[in-house]
Order: C-alpha cells, then sequence, then structure tokens
C-alpha cells in the first residue's frame, strides 16, 4: 500500500514554502521504509482514489478569490475527511479560506468554507516574526515564523497551544492556531512539519493507524533531526526563549 498525501493548490498557496509540507510527510514516511506519493491537487478532477493526509499551504491576497474557488469544489471532500479522520494541515491563508470567513480592510469579507471554527480579522498593523508555542495534545514547543497581517478570532476553546514568543492568533488571545480533531490550522511558517518533527511524526502515525500500518521512524530520520534541533534551538534562543521550555 501507498500513503498519498495531497497538496491542495500548490500553484496558487505556496507563497512560504508551506505546501512542501507534503514532502517532508512522504519523505518521512520513506525513511520509515513505507510508500508514500505526493499528489498535486489543484481541482476535484486531480483527487486521486486514495487520500491519507492534505496540506494547504499559504497564498497571497492576490490569490484568495481564485484560492476560494478552486476550494469549493472540494468542499464536500474536505468536510468528510475533517469527519473521517484524515490529518489536515492548513498555514496561513490556506487555514483563513477553511474558516467561517475573512473580513479585508476595505470593509468586504471573502466567506470561506467554514471548515473550522473562527475567522480571520485585519491586525492593526502586519505582524512579522519568530513564532513559538507551546502546544498541547503531545505536540510539544512548535517553533516558526508568522507574517500575517490579519488576527484569529473565534477559535479561543480549540486552540493548538499557548504563545510563547510572537503574536499568534492576536487580539490579546495569547494562543495560536486551531485544533478540531486531525484538522490543524496554523500561522507556523518554515515549513513548520521540517522545523517540528514531533508534529510530522504525529500526522504519519495518525496515517498509518488509519491505513492499517506501523509507523517507526527511520534511521535516516534521526540523522535529519539533529539538523531541525540544532535550528529549533537556534530559534528558540533568538526568540528569548529558556532552551528547558522547548521539550
Amino acid at each position: 500500500m501507498s500513503l498519498t498525501i495531497v497538496s491542495l493548490l500548490p500553484s496558487l498557496q505556496n507563497t512560504n514554502g508551506d505546501a512542501e509540507n507534503a514532502a517532508v510527510l512522504a519523505a518521512r514516511a520513506r525513511w520509515a521504509g513505507l510508500d508514500a506519493v505526493v499528489a498535486a491537487v489543484e481541482r476535484v478532477e486531480d483527487l486521486p482514489e486514495r487520500v491519507d493526509a492534505v496540506v494547504l499551504g499559504s497564498g497571497s491576497d492576490a490569490s484568495l478569490d481564485r484560492s476560494r474557488q478552486a476550494l469549493l469544489g472540494l468542499h464536500d471532500h474536505l468536510r468528510r475527511w475533517g469527519t473521517e479522520g484524515v490529518p489536515i494541515l492548513a498555514v496561513g491563508t490556506g487555514w483563513e479560506l477553511l474558516s467561517w470567513g475573512i473580513e479585508l480592510p476595505d470593509g468586504s469579507t471573502v466567506e470561506g468554507l467554514g471548515i473550522v471554527a473562527g475567522r480571520a480579522v485585519p491586525a492593526a498593523a502586519r505582524i512579522a516574526g519568530d513564532l513559538v508555542v507551546k502546544a498541547s495534545g503531545g505536540l510539544g514547543t512548535l517553533i516558526g515564523f508568522e507574517n500575517h497581517a490579519r488576527d484569529y478570532v473565534g477559535a479561543e476553546a480549540s486552540p493548538i497551544g499557548r504563545v510563547q514568543a510572537g503574536t499568534g492568533n492576536g487580539r490579546g488571545s495569547g494562543q495560536e492556531g486551531v485544533r478540531m480533531g486531525d484538522v490543524l490550522g496554523t500561522h507556523l511558517h518554515g515549513p513548520v512539519l521540517a522545523k517540528n518533527p514531533r508534529l510530522a511524526d504525529l500526522m504519519l502515525a495518525r496515517m498509518c493507524e488509519r491505513a492499517g500500518l506501523d509507523y517507526r521512524p527511520g534511521e535516516r530520520t534521526a540523522r535529519v533531526d539533529e539538523y531541525a534541533e540544532a535550528a529549533r534551538s537556534a530559534q528558540l534562543r533568538a526568540a528569548g526563549v529558556a532552551a528547558s521550555a522547548h521539550a
């Protein structure tokens, strides 16, 4: 059996390299001795027969309408995957498009798909810099960088975790992201799965559980994770977060 990771709209939603989260999952699966492929899906006709995980990256505001139109054709599939426990990772505007909606500075609104709770609203100023999050549910500390012009409200009951450095969802919430079952939305760029191997492995474990496979990180995974740990430690120091807090 081959695991299939769907990368949604990579031509529109990859401004920060976030679509490459799919490649991270596929590589780690292969290092564990499993077959894995990445399927680029720009429209519903591109969907493979089997979907084991979904990655949706971030795009520019100029592509919001085009991305939304493309995602509307996949709405029923996204909702079904979410209820069936297929791991879905959405980053930046990809996450915002799965929300209730996006409010723009001119007062107009881009209606979201309603897959996750909350909505994006204009921030007082663009937010950019290191982001460190103490996550719940076995995710440990997540690191990356944030670069967004909107806050996120309405997800206070289901965040990924608490912000240790940076802004996250904003509006004084001290929270970052949204987590609803196996659907995760986040501001973390990086790509987030390359900088946070624990999150990648939890997604892979869930994928394999659903597929009736056993996931055990391979020998090469351990070597690669040494580089990720060095990068994490450097970013934690730059963000002023104590190394002891990153477990």
